[in-house]
Order: structure tokens, then C-alpha cells, then sequence
């Protein structure tokens, strides 16, 4: 019996394809992690909980990410406040370096950096450490001992990443407004009392608050995404694998898609 020759492709509505595709997939894969969010608040509501790999869980994502958390946030407050140094020199307005540096770490950078580093790092790790869970049978295991997975493995893994994701942040963003006071004054020789007074004069208390509370939305994202790749991983290591690259691009994407989408609003809301 012969094979059945491929029906050739017309290179006009190939790319139409492509785009259906890629819709519907991101719309399946939205409506999974919606599922998941709904199971995660049944079951949160259901006592007791796991605190103790709530606590470990929350050293896990969050001291232990604080290191590469505030090496990178250094760093770009580094190159930032250079960027920006040069620039206002050229104007004669080196002395506003430490305002617009110091607002958009704290409104922008700080957040969404934290979430892309530390997002990859911890995602990564729950997409790898679930994912072989269910490849050696022992999510079965939970579910014939007669516990709920979904309460074992992922309640506490989204509640501690929803909490210290903005403690990251916050820490990060401190340590990124020193060094771009540090850069100021060794590279344009402005005062370092002056930097700090003028960030204070300018940080609002909108700005603080959109700094702070965009994290918590990066952290429950990150959570549900890394523990979605996780619990749907293909078979052996493979599938782990993939399920752990899918799960750092899709993080990244989530990030600068809800951060679009929170900035949005915080622009409506009046600086005070």
C-alpha cells in the first residue's frame, strides 16, 4: 500500500495558518492556567494548610533568589544612571539624574527585572521539580494516598511566590537606586545627599505602590506557570526538559504582558 502523498501548502495562506494556530494554542493554554487558578482557590480554602512547605518554600524563592536579585538590580541601576547622566550632561541637568533614575527603578525596572530574573530561576525549578514528580509516578502516589496534588504541590509553592516575590523586588530596587547614586558621584561628581534628596522628593506614594503591588501579580503568575508546565509535562526527560523551557519563555512573556497591562491602569490613577 502506497503512502498518501502530503497535501502541499499554499505559501498565500500558510501564514494565515500559522496565526490560527498560535491563537488557538494561546488561548488553550490560558484557559489551563485559569483552571489551575480556580483549583488553587478551592484549594487554599481548604484547611489545614502546608505551612511548613510554605516556609520552605519561601526561603527557597526568596533568600535564595535575593543574591541574583540584587546583582542584577545593581548593575542596572549602574548603567541607568550612566545612561541617563550622559544624556542630562549634554543639557546641563546632571543634578536630575538621581529623580529620573531613582523613578524608574522603582516604577518600572525594579519589578519587572526581579520578575524575569528570579521568574526564570524559580519557574524554571517548579516546571523541573513537578514535571519529574509526574514522570516518576509519584503525583499518582499523592492521588492514591488519597491527598489532593493541587493542595500538596502547588498551594504552597503560588502563596510563597506570591509573597516574596515583592520582598525581592523591594530589596532590589534599594540596592539599584545605590548604585545609581554610587555612579553619579564617582562618574559626575554629584553630591550623594543631594541624589537622596531628591529621590525622596520625588517617589510618590502612586509611585511606591506601583512598584510594590506589580510583583504580587508577577509572583502569582510566575507560580501558576511554572507548577501548569510542571503538572502537564510530556513523558521523560524530554518532557521535562521542555517543560522547563516553556515555562521561562512563557514567564517572560506573562511579565511584560501584565506589567503593560498594570501600567495602564496606574497611569489613571492620580500621583500623590
Amino acid at each position: 500500500m502506497s503512502d498518501v502523498p502530503a497535501v502541499p501548502r499554499n505559501p498565500v495562506t500558510e501564514p494565515f495558518r500559522l496565526v490560527g494556530e498560535l491563537t488557538i494554542d494561546s488561548i488553550a493554554y490560558v484557559g489551563g492556567l485559569t483552571d489551575m487558578a480556580m483549583d488553587f482557590v478551592k484549594a487554599v480554602r481548604r484547611r489545614p494548610l502546608e505551612w511548613t512547605e510554605v516556609v520552605a518554600q519561601c526561603e527557597q524563592i526568596g533568600l535564595k533568589s535575593m543574591p541574583i536579585a540584587v546583582l542584577i538590580l545593581l548593575f542596572v541601576g549602574l548603567v541607568f544612571a550612566l545612561q541617563f547622566g550622559v544624556t542630562l550632561q549634554t543639557m546641563g541637568a546632571v543634578p536630575y539624574v538621581g529623580k529620573v533614575t531613582s523613578l524608574s527603578i522603582v516604577r518600572e525596572l525594579g519589578p519587572v527585572f526581579t520578575a524575569l530574573v528570579v521568574g526564570g530561576r524559580v519557574g524554571a525549578g517548579m516546571a523541573a521539580e513537578i514535571g519529574s514528580m509526574l514522570v516518576t509516578e509519584q503525583v499518582d502516589a499523592i492521588r492514591a494516598l488519597g491527598a489532593d496534588p493541587i493542595k500538596k504541590l502547588i498551594v504552597p509553592r503560588v502563596i510563597a511566590a506570591t509573597l516574596m516575590i515583592p520582598l525581592v523586588a523591594l530589596f532590589a530596587d534599594i540596592v539599584g537606586i545605590i548604585g545609581g547614586m554610587l555612579l553619579s558621584y564617582f562618574q559626575f561628581d554629584l553630591s550623594m545627599t543631594y541624589f537622596f534628596k531628591t529621590t525622596l522628593q520625588t517617589i510618590r506614594m502612586t509611585d511606591f505602590a506601583a512598584g510594590f503591588f506589580k510583583p504580587f501579580f508577577f509572583g502569582f503568575g510566575i507560580a501558576l506557570i511554572g507548577c501548569h508546565e510542571g503538572m502537564n509535562c510530556g513523558f521523560g526527560t524530554a518532557g521535562v526538559g521542555k517543560a522547563t523551557t516553556r515555562a521561562v519563555v512563557n514567564i517572560a512573556i506573562m511579565t511584560v504582558v501584565v506589567d503593560f497591562i498594570l501600567t495602564q491602569v496606574v497611569t489613571l490613577v492620580p500621583r500623590i
